[in-house]
C-alpha cells in the first residue's frame, strides 16, 4: 500500500509517494537519484549504505523510508558544501589513500564524520572500533584510519598535514 514521506534530503524538502516496505537506500537511490549511498550486503552488514539521520549514522538499508518521515537526511552528496568544496574527510580520504576502489567509502566517510562529531579526538583504537560496522574488501584498514585520523583533525580546525605528522 502505498503512503507518502516528506524529508529534508541534504538540505531539500522532498515528498515521494512509495510502498510502506520501500527501503530508505532504494528510497534515496531509486526515487531521488543519490546513488552515492551503496548497497552492498542488504543485510546491515557492510555499512555501504551510511547515511544521516538527523545527524546520527544510519544504515540505510535497514530502515524504511517510511521512518524518516519528517527527518533531516543527509547522503555523501550532501556533505561537500554548497561551493563544492569537500568536507574535511573527504578531503583526508582523497590525501591519505582512505580508498581504493571506492565502493564503501561513502559509508566510511558518513561513519567516520559520526565518529569525530561524537569524538573529536578519536585514537587509533577509537577510529578501529568505531568503523567496525564497515567493511572494505579492498585495503588493509591503515590508511582508511589515518584519513579519518587526519579527517578529525581538520574537523577541529586544524590541517591535514599536521595530522600526518
Amino acid at each position: 500500500m502505498p503512503c507518502t514521506v516528506s524529508m529534508t534530503v541534504n538540505g531539500k524538502a522532498v515528498s515521494r509517494e512509495v510502498e510502506e516496505r520501500t527501503l530508505l537506500v532504494t528510497f534515496l537511490r531509486d526515487q531521488l537519484g543519490l546513488t552515492g549511498t551503496h548497497v552492498g550486503c542488504d543485510t546491515s552488514q557492510c555499512g555501504a549504505c551510511v547515511v544521516h539521520i538527523d545527524g546520527r549514522s544510519v544504515k540505510s538499508c535497514t530502515m524504511l523510508a517510511a521512518q524518516a518521515d519528517g527527518a533531516a537526511v543527509t547522503t555523501i552528496e550532501g556533505l561537500a558544501a554548497a561551493d563544492g568544496a569537500l568536507h574535511p574527510m573527504q578531503a583526508a580520504f582523497r590525501e591519505h589513500h582512505g580508498l581504493q576502489c571506492g565502493f564503501c567509502t561513502p559509508g566510511m566517510v558518513m561513519s567516520a564524520v559520526d565518529l569525530v562529531t561524537a569524538n573529536p579526538s578519536p585514537s587509533e583504537h577509537d577510529v578501529r572500533e568505531g568503523l567496525e560496522g564497515n567493511i572494505c574488501r579492498c585495503t588493509g584498514y591503515h590508511n582508511i584510519v589515518k584519513a579519518v585520523m587526519a579527517g578529525a583533525e581538520a574537523m577541529q580546525g586544524g590541517t591535514m598535514k599536521a595530522a600526518a605528522e
